[in-house]
């Protein structure tokens, strides 16, 4: 997992899994205390997630709400946006470009 960027735009690559959820949670909550606005998490380069994964998003976005900041994520891919829609995420998540869910099948 990599995390490249500033307090405004983050690209996130990689595995967001439990081996690497310790260092992402440092990482995105230094990220959100140093800036002001939207943080912007690209997703395009994010391999999978697992979780704990999901929990450090969800984490970051709790943050960022304290912060009066808003989280917002950018190119998820197909696979994450499906988990996204069937945990209900895609409700409370500020997904740029919206989840698509439209094109996803149904289960």
């Amino acid at each position: 997992m990599y995390i490249r960027g500033d307090h405004a735009e983050l690209v996130v690559g990689g595995r967001l899994d439990v081996r690497s959820a310790a260092d992402a949670r440092t990482a995105l909550h230094a990220a959100v205390d140093s800036g002001r606005g939207d943080l912007v998490l690209d997703l395009t380069e994010l391999e999978s997630w697992d979780a704990t994964g999901l929990g450090v998003i969800m984490g970051v976005h709790r943050r960022a709400g304290r912060n009066n900041r808003r989280l917002v994520l950018r190119g998820v891919p197909p696979q994450m946006q499906r988990l996204l829609v069937a945990t209900r995420l895609h409700r409370i998540l500020a997904i740029e470009g919206g989840t698509g869910v439209e094109s996803l099948p149904r289960a």
